[in-house]
């Protein structure tokens, strides 16, 4: 066995092992990357270790650092209830405000997962007091956090476009945060036209959550440090991971939050998952086994079919495994490679296909967006019925992304 097909081997086993294993994948990753890399391409140990990705990895633990303090202290939990408050009984209006809530929180940091979790049991039981089909509360929550997903200031953004960017074709933060929003707001407004007819529009002060209690002290603090590092990376290009430290030591130094708690809310093992699969990534770059991986999925498309190919087989495996850790990190870098062995395709549009792909599936219930949905519904009953509506669901987003990605990717890349 040549050693490029034993790091394609371990990398496949890798992704496997992320669909079917509570097993953290970058365990595996570093370990296969330390006994190829050495052993099999022979790699001095400090050339593996050279292939951990250090700026990704400040830039995840500074952002997911400073959210984790906003999460907390509860200044975010307070932002949502008063945005909730807003609906003032419009029960039509409140599926709207599910996802425009759970885009704004999963855009200006945190990620999909962290806005999941925060909003998904207040609107379970506002959506169920306004006799609002739980399935439409999980779909708007859901798509509206994936919808600000790949934000460059999220986490799973970051992520994106790093690895875009290592693959050259860095520079289109906006456009691919865009793309994956239309494609969300897409089917969210899909779902809400189907159930929507069957919503009362009556306004009803039982649906309106009680007044949220006053911002306290750290809260306000909290609040006013996320706007100015928001307006510092978009309008004043700070790095988004050193500028996020620096917030969040001003936060702790004045005793906002509670250090250790914080520390503690960081997604260290989702970061494990990236970081560890880019060192095993790095070691395939160096033995020649990206190059089989590019291979492999050149001989299912064609230039042509490429965008809807890409995003069906990354979206199927999503299903399963995990987008930001191992399906992002593996797929993204063999887009030149995919390129080259097709003789054509466009890079931009087959890398938003991967990303639009593989992100539109994450409401499955067998994802972790999904699984907070359903554990959202408090009637075991309704759960259960819940949890299949979004297995079907997530199932065929596999399909609608690959149609999407192949109508649209290109004219959308070009544009």
């Amino acid at each position: 066995m040549t050693t490029a097909l034993a790091s394609l081997l371990a990398l496949l086993a890798a992704i496997v092992l992320s669909m079917f294993s509570r097993i953290n994948v970058g365990l595996l990753a570093i370990a296969a990357a330390w006994l190829i890399g050495v052993y099999g391409a022979g790699m001095k140990p400090d050339a593996v270790a050279a292939g951990f990705p250090s700026s990704l990895f400040i830039t995840l633990v500074g952002a997911t650092l400073l959210f984790a303090v906003a999460e907390t202290n509860r200044s975010l939990e307070g932002l949502a209830h008063r945005a909730f408050n807003a609906a003032r009984g419009n029960i039509a209006l409140m599926p709207v405000i599910f996802f425009m809530l759970g885009f704004a929180l999963s855009a200006v940091g945190p990620g999909a997962v962290p806005a999941v979790a925060l909003l998904i049991p207040l609107a379970m039981a506002l959506g169920q007091r306004a006799q609002i089909p739980p399935l439409l509360t999980a779909l708007m929550v859901a798509n509206g956090a994936n919808a600000g997903n790949l934000s460059p200031l999220s986490a799973v953004g970051i992520i994106a476009n790093s690895r875009m960017a290592a693959a050259g074709i860095g520079g289109h933060e906006w456009k691919t945060m865009l793309a994956n929003l239309l494609a969300h707001l897409l089917v969210a407004a899909l779902a809400y036209a189907f159930f929507v007819k069957r919503l009362s529009i009556t306004a009803s002060a039982n649906e309106t959550p009680p007044a949220p209690k006053p911002f306290v002290r750290a809260q306000t603090l909290t609040l006013l440090v996320l706007a100015a590092w928001i307006i510092g990376v978009v309008f004043f290009k700070l790095h988004v991971g050193l500028s996020a430290f620096a917030a969040a030591l001003i936060l702790i130094a004045a005793r906002a939050v509670d250090e250790g708690a914080a520390i503690r809310q960081i997604p260290w093992s989702i970061i494990l998952m990236v970081t560890g699969v880019s060192v095993l990534i790095a070691v395939l770059e160096t033995s020649g086994g990206m190059d089989l991986f590019t291979k492999l999925l050149a001989a299912i498309a064609t230039p042509d079919t490429v965008n809807g190919v890409i995003a069906f087989v990354t979206g199927a495996i999503s299903t399963y495994s995990s987008t930001s850790g191992v399906v992002l990190p593996a797929f993204l870098p063999t887009v030149p490679g995919l390129v080259e062995q097709l003789g054509g395709g466009n890079p931009l549009a087959i890398a938003l296909s991967i990303n639009v792909g593989s992100s539109m599936v994450d409401v499955s219930p067998l994802s972790t967006i999904g699984a907070l949905c359903v554990a959202g519904v408090s009637d075991p009953a309704l759960s259960r019925k819940v949890f299949y509506q979004l297995l079907i669901w997530g199932f065929s987003m596999t399909v609608v992304a690959a149609l999407l990605c192949q109508v649209f990717a290109n004219g959308f890349a070009n544009f």
